[in-house]
């Protein structure tokens, strides 16, 4: 079938993308589902930075490839083997499949999956399918999801069902931000009433780490991040407290847990030297891969504390989703707080650089079968 989606054409073209254009909205080729697949149609799709972090080269992909990630939709066609899922279904995508068998599904969320992983840096759906083209020329997947389209084909295995009354918006952030800073708290650290929580890096992962945090009952939540606005924000989503890097530094103020969430090395060293005696580190941010930080190995033996890396938040997202969607409908888990504006498709190259400016916690992007 013929699809419209939002191609990147080659990676590290120079900012801003508004001029640059490094991704093509253009039409694709889509075919039908295989076995164990399903076609979907995307209703919306958040803008992540790991999608930015291929658009800059941080993360190096093949291309051409068909962005997106972090999206939901319903599902209009389903390929043999599927069933678990009916047409009709609102799903939302992630961003690494679990195939259930690997050593690394046997973890529990600790570690990823191997196979969905190796699929990911392939730019194949899990299982080695590739099923976009465009004017003959096979298109990667990214994620095992390529949101930004009018359709997707992804395995089932990438996507969560939700019922209906999650919006679709919603359903989508619920993809990749709140699984991700979520789970830093719900999977990874495992917060207490009691505790102090403090979030260094405020994007939409980091904002999402702050909802949660308030949403599993936790007092006193610190945001930290250079931005002035986005301390703001912080505040308006719960924050009892928040500091620029500097401030933090001169106020002294630790915390039980940190979730480092902004991504870069410094950040990463922020976090380190925020957490008090015993306390614990969790990482989720993802650097450039020659990113290094400076640390006192001594501070954590001294003082005991814990440094936890955590991908995806340590989930298992067929366990974890329906966990924020009821923490959604009993109104603990605003979601949709974190969305920061609804952009089209074609506003994708603005929308990088808005995100790479530091302006926005989670565009959307919103679609529509008449206009798309």
């Amino acid at each position: 079938m013929k699809i419209r989606g939002a191609v990147l054409e080659e990676i590290g073209r120079s900012r801003p993308y508004a001029s640059s254009m490094p991704i093509t909205v253009s039409e694709l080729e889509l075919d039908a589902p295989g076995p164990g697949e399903i076609l979907v149609r995307i209703e919306a799709a958040g803008l992540c930075h790991s999608d930015l972090s291929v658009v800059d080269g941080n993360r190096v992909r093949p291309v051409p490839m068909l962005l997106g990630h972090e999206a939901a939709g319903r599902i209009e066609q389903i390929g043999d083997g599927v069933d678990a899922l009916r047409v009709g279904d609102r799903v939302v995508m992630t961003f690494l499949p679990r195939c259930g068998e690997c050593a690394g599904c046997a973890t529990d969320g600790r570690m990823p999956c191997t196979v969905g992983s190796a699929a990911n840096n392939d730019g194949s759906l899990l299982g080695g399918a590739h099923r976009l083209q465009r004017d003959g020329v096979s298109v990667k997947h990214h994620l095992g999801v390529s949101g930004f389209a009018t359709h997707a084909v992804v395995n089932a295995k990438s996507v969560v069902a939700v019922d209906d009354d999650v919006p679709a918006d919603v359903a989508a952030v619920l993809g990749c931000a709140v699984l991700t800073g979520g789970g830093a708290l719900l999977n990874a650290a495992k917060p207490r009433p009691t505790d102090t929580v403090m979030v260094v890096g405020l994007g939409g992962v980091g904002m999402a780490a702050i909802l949660t945090a308030r949403a599993l009952g936790v007092a006193t939540v610190i945001g930290v991040d250079a931005l002035e606005s986005k301390l703001a924000q912080a505040l308006e989503l719960g924050a009892t407290d928040v500091f620029t890097p500097s401030g933090l530094s001169e106020s002294g103020v630790r915390a039980d847990i940190v979730v480092e969430a902004a991504g870069n090395a410094r950040a990463f060293e922020t976090a380190v030297s925020a957490t008090a005696a015993g306390g614990t580190t969790v990482t989720v941010g993802l650097p450039a891969p020659d990113a290094r930080s400076s640390i006192s190995p001594l501070g954590l033996v001294a003082e005991a504390r814990t440094v936890i890396g955590s991908y995806l938040g340590s989930a298992v997202p067929a366990r974890d989703i329906p966990i924020y969607a009821q923490l959604w409908r009993d109104g603990k888990l605003p979601v949709e707080k974190l969305i920061s504006s609804r952009i089209e498709l074609s506003d994708i190259n603005s929308g990088m650089d808005e995100l790479a400016d530091g302006k926005a916690i989670r565009q959307v992007i919103i679609f529509d079968s008449e206009r798309d």
